[in-house]
């Protein structure tokens, strides 16, 4: 029995993920595209594609093509690309991370969601239509009206995941159009040497005291696995780079702000193939990869473009192989036989390197102390410098980038820092450029969304901030954002329970007043490794949560015009301490390790639950204890006695006393609710 309407409904509205996105600023009209008007208005940020389609369509009829589909992604399904992969941003101009293109003859559209809306109208020229989708049907639709009967619609294979390509052929079935796969790809054949040169630094290994385990170990883990597994399979294959990144306690830098580099991973009972650009390695890692040879446990280093060659060959014997659908491509999909496949959405790897062990916890625990040290700087900087009015957008998200370097073991920023003052925060996931900045002011609230990278953990936190008098709206949308916080985090609910079933109780105090967010919740996070970390967060196609997941906590509001709040916290899920014991396994809940205090400017205490002030009180009692001797140990006084005040106990009043039932008895019975209507 399917789930309730509303529920089903609630669950299509969390299909977009909290990401971090590229620049994007507030609409006027002189700032996006008017291709209506004549002759049509371009704004400076538009790009001129005239001659970019003419090649392409050039391509297109020298190999017999109608219509091509160009994705956002990489060979790797990666969330974040390099500029060599951007081949949809090189033809239209339009840089957001989300989008598909088709190119007819004499047509050429883009398909993207409402986050990137505004940015397609600043960035793309009247060659090109905006599709505001992101359905396939939708794309298909397009297709079938826009190429006659008897067409061939193309893709390069290996920019498309198993279930994009059967989508799309679902689509166009029986419609008298050919769906054909080229290996050659077009964007690449006119790019040529304009194209970015493939990534050429260092690929090293991660020393001992920042990994949870050997890669010896983590292999014996996953060939347990298979043994293990009923369909005895006899290889595993990796195509998602965090995959073979965290297998091998190897990092890169070959797509910005995530520590990878471009590889695939066969992975069998007795051998295992890593296909890489074996001159990148550094001498450690090759001496690392290279120790148990000969073996089982010895890697051998093949060519990065050898891997679907060397993965047909070895589905010609008796095998069955183990792989996720999720990051695999059609083009290594359909080398091997379906007989021989073993198919998850996730590979074993993905999901062994979601849970993290009891030395990783506690390298992500201590990456977010200093990272909240440096949180805690920019907070007391922004405090003295905003009221003199010498902060703006892009400064402000400088500064943090700079005070996170300066940290111990840091690498770098784990995504291109948001900082939004005013409007720009209604745009959720607006991020500014040096050319287009707003000033930061005590008269708006100013919205800042920044993570680290450092060799022990990734961070992620958002905090929300008004220094002068916010209104009533303004500071009664905060408190019930940091009500959803507060009851998504002292959560306790039952083993084995998706994201998705509990990710409501973020926006109850929302939804009481007729409010909402449009992004998702919450996602995974990982060890010196991408901000993003699939299969973990609060969406659909999530995995159940477990002990040893982080993920982010990240509820929000935007008005539209006027402002933004959202705050986000990663948190580590455990085990919870409960009166009673029932069935095998405990209950879950979870632990915050993001260490700043929420502006105490903004929240309104006569909202609160007295179990939501005591959640409050005991957070700061950890920050504290956490914080502050690391502050006082880089010798860090001023913002130790910032830290201090901000982290007051807040009192009990009579206020918070009146809503205390009513709100215990309503979040039971939201829970009840959900649990049932998803098991029914």
């Amino acid at each position: 029995m399917h789930p309730p309407q509303w529920i089903a409904a609630w669950v299509l509205l969390l299909q977009g993920c909290a990401m971090h996105l590229l620049p994007q600023a507030a609409s006027t009209k002189t700032d996006i595209r008017d291709c209506s008007a004549d002759p049509p208005y371009l704004p400076p940020t538009a790009i001129n594609t005239t001659a970019r389609l003419a090649a392409l369509r050039g391509t297109m009829r020298a190999h017999s093509v109608h219509a091509y589909i160009v994705p956002s992604t990489d060979a790797h399904m990666s969330e974040y690309i390099a500029k060599r992969d951007s081949r949809l941003g090189w033809l239209t101009g339009f840089t957001g991370s989300a989008g598909t293109v088709v190119v007819t003859w004499d047509k050429a559209a883009l398909w993207t969601d409402s986050r990137y809306w505004i940015q397609a109208e600043r960035q793309m020229d009247c060659n090109w239509e905006l599709q505001r989708t992101t359905w396939i049907k939708s794309i298909g639709l397009w297709i079938l009206e826009a190429v006659p009967v008897g067409g061939n619609i193309s893709l390069d294979p290996f920019l498309f995941s198993i279930d994009t390509w059967n989508s799309y052929s679902q689509a166009l079935h029986g419609s008298g159009r050919t769906l054909l796969p080229i290996e050659t790809n077009l964007v690449d054949q006119v790019w040529a040497d304009q194209r970015p040169p493939p990534a050429s630094s260092e690929i090293y290994s991660l020393p001992a005291e920042f990994t949870g385990s050997s890669w010896q170990e983590k292999v014996a883990g996953i060939r347990q696995q298979m043994e293990q597994h009923v369909r005895r399979p006899t290889a595993v294959l990796l195509s998602g780079l965090e995959e073979t990144a965290w297998l091998f306690n190897l990092r890169g830098n070959d797509i910005p702000y995530n520590p990878v580099f471009y590889s695939y991973t066969l992975l069998t009972n007795t051998s295992i193939s890593l296909f890489v650009d074996e001159m990148r390695l550094s001498a450690t890692a090759r001496q690392s990869l290279r120790a148990g040879c000969p073996g089982p446990l010895c890697v051998e280093l093949q060519e990065y473009g050898q891997a679907r060659a060397h993965l047909g060959r070895y589905a010609q014997g008796n095998v069955t192989i183990w792989l996720g659908t999720e990051y695999t491509t059609y083009g290594l999909y359909g080398v091997i036989p379906q007989e021989k496949l073993l198919e998850d959405s996730y590979s074993p790897v993905m999901l062994a390197k979601a849970v993290k062990n009891a030395k990783e916890q506690e390298l992500l625990r201590a990456a977010h102390v200093r990272d909240a040290v440096a949180v805690i700087q920019y907070l007391l900087w922004l405090e003295k410098m905003v009221p003199q009015g010498q902060v703006d957008e892009f400064s402000g998200a400088q500064h943090i980038d700079m005070l996170r370097q300066a940290q111990e073991h840091s690498r770098g920023p784990s995504f291109q820092s948001i900082s939004a003052s005013g409007l720009n925060a209604a745009l959720a996931h607006y991020s500014p450029s040096n050319g287009s900045s707003r000033k930061l002011s005590v008269d708006e609230m100013y919205l800042s969304d920044t993570g680290g990278q450092y060799l022990d953990g990734t961070t992620d936190i958002t905090r929300t901030m008004h220094w002068g008098v916010p209104t009533p709206l303004q500071k009664e949308a905060y408190t019930r954002v940091l009500m959803g916080n507060i009851d998504l985090s002292r959560l306790i609910f039952p083993p084995n329970t998706a994201g998705r079933v509990v990710e409501s109780f973020a926006r109850r105090a929302l939804w009481n007043v007729g409010l909402n967010y449009g992004h998702g919740t919450g996602h995974g996070i990982g060890n010196f490794l991408s901000v993003h970390e699939w299969p973990v967060g609060f969406q659909s196609n999530n995995v159940p949560l477990t002990a040893g997941m982080f993920t982010s906590i990240e509820p929000g509001y935007y008005r539209d015009g006027e402002f933004g709040v959202r705050i986000e916290d990663v948190a580590l899920v455990v085990e919870a301490q409960t009166k009673h014991q029932t069935g095998e396994k405990p209950f879950l809940t979870f632990e915050v390790v993001s260490l700043v205090p929420y502006d105490r400017n903004l929240i309104d205490l006569s909202l609160l639950s007295p179990e939501q002030i005591r959640y409050l009180n005991a957070y700061y009692e950890t920050i504290r204890a956490r914080v502050g001797p690391e502050l006082q140990r880089q010798r860090l006084e001023e913002e130790y006695r910032w830290l201090q005040r901000n982290t007051e106990p807040f009192p009990l009043g009579s206020a918070a006393t009146a809503t205390a039932t009513l709100g215990t008895l309503a979040l039971a019975s939201l829970l009840s609710g959900l649990l049932n209507g998803l098991q029914a």
